[in-house]
């Protein structure tokens, strides 16, 4: 039988009709947990940020400038978030490592050094606030501040994955492989490329591009979507698997709320706005129904950030535009984390259900069905900044045939 002697403790199985364990736990750090926590540097933990710009910084060793770690809620194992700092005329110390990297340039201006184990031939390309690019997987790189001013990096990375898996930073961070199938030195990979064509698995407006400028001023095609007039583009970086896309509400619009499972995080890049989210257990109507308790409002501005569906997932979450300009977000999942890239049957019948209505077996939910609180605190917000709604009141009219 188990028992307990001198300095150690032994399991003890349960009596009879008692269940073995402890019942209720604490939830244990993860490899990647420890790994934020042994770096010492602040690790942000909520549903969002007001601005990214206005976090804590701190002297960050390994990569030798300033930063911070974030971790919102509903991303925790899924994928991994942080901002950097490059002092003024300076650049942050050589990284290489065995997880995917997408850099977002919060402010300044500067140029990243690419290149491969063994190859002595760097690439190297400028980038401005506002520009985005990927990292090829396991190649050295180095970003440079080329002003007299700081600048800052958002980086979205695939290393929770590597590591709560690997559970060995010195792999992950000194592993020579070359993925040279991703990235082999092509002299136009960090090209930016304008051209636009559909996506290979839902038809939607995509770039190929390993290289984006201004990501709040480039071209975004017609997609209709979340909203009236709402536009969209799909970057696809080559050889990466890090999921992002870019979308913009016209002004004096917002898009209908929908839920899907946790993962997404958007990064606004022009205007200023607010998202409202909330369980799904508290049904189409939380204030309507006196549950108003429970909902999230997160409020952001470039570069404001927020999960969408936090916690377990399978959140509503909607989001209001309230500048002059048009609201414009990106929305990051990482990898594997899209419903639609998700592991699963090979062909089998996938909807784009966030575009779908509830009762046409969707998770959106129309504008006739909303909460009218959302209407009119909307309206509200824009007459305090001066901006007409475009709201037309027919969106709000259940159509004719519509099911009930």
């Amino acid at each position: 039988m188990p028992h307990d002697a001198g300095q150690k403790t032994h399991w003890h199985e349960p009596k009879n009709g008692e269940n073995a364990g402890h019942g209720a736990f604490g939830r244990p750090s993860s490899p990647y947990d420890r790994f934020m926590e042994e770096e010492g540097i602040p690790i942000h933990r909520a549903v969002g940020v007001h601005r990214v710009q206005d976090l804590p910084l701190k002297p960050w060793a390994r990569l030798g400038g300033k930063g911070s770690y974030i971790q919102l809620y509903g991303t925790e194992g899924l994928w991994g978030m942080y901002i950097v700092e490059i002092p003024p005329g300076g650049a942050l110390n050589v990284e290489r490592h065995m997880y995917e990297k997408t850099v977002l340039v919060v402010y300044g201006r500067g140029s990243t050094e690419v290149w491969q184990e063994g190859v002595p031939k760097k690439q190297t390309f400028e980038w401005q606030p506002y520009s985005m690019f990927s990292i090829p997987l396991n190649t050295y790189h180095r970003f440079v501040n080329a002003t007299n001013q700081p600048a800052m990096l958002l980086c979205g990375t695939s290393a929770p994955n590597i590591m709560n898996l690997i559970g060995d930073a010195n792999f992950v961070f000194n592993c020579s492989y070359a993925f040279t199938n991703r990235y082999a030195g092509q002299e136009d990979y960090f090209k930016a490329n304008d051209d636009v064509a559909p996506d290979k698995v839902r038809g939607l407006a995509m770039r190929k591009s390993n290289f984006l400028p201004d990501t709040a001023y480039c071209e975004l095609p017609l997609d209709n979507r979340r909203s009236p007039g709402y536009r969209r583009i799909e970057p696809e970086f080559q050889g990466s698997d890090f999921y992002l896309w870019i979308g913009q509400h016209e002004t004096g619009r917002y898009s209908k709320a929908h839920k899907h499972d946790s993962s997404a995080i958007l990064v606004c890049l022009r205007g200023k706005g607010y998202t409202y989210t909330w369980p799904d257990r508290l049904g189409t109507q939380p204030w309507k129904e006196g549950k108003m308790a429970e909902v999230i409002r997160q409020d952001y501005e470039p570069v404001g950030l927020v999960s969408a569906a936090p916690m377990s997932g399978d959140w509503f979450h909607q989001h209001f535009g309230t500048s002059k300009e048009p609201l414009r977000l990106s929305a990051w999942f990482g990898v594997n984390n899209h419903p639609s890239r998700k592991p699963g049957r090979p062909g089998e019948k996938l909807t784009d259900f966030g575009a779908i209505d509830l009762k046409k077996g969707g998770t959106a939910i129309p504008y006739h069905e909303e909460d009218p609180y959302i209407r009119a605190e909307f309206e509200d917000a824009l007459k305090r900044e001066g901006v007409p709604s475009r709201m037309d009141p027919n969106f709000y009219i259940k159509p004719d045939g519509y099911p009930d």
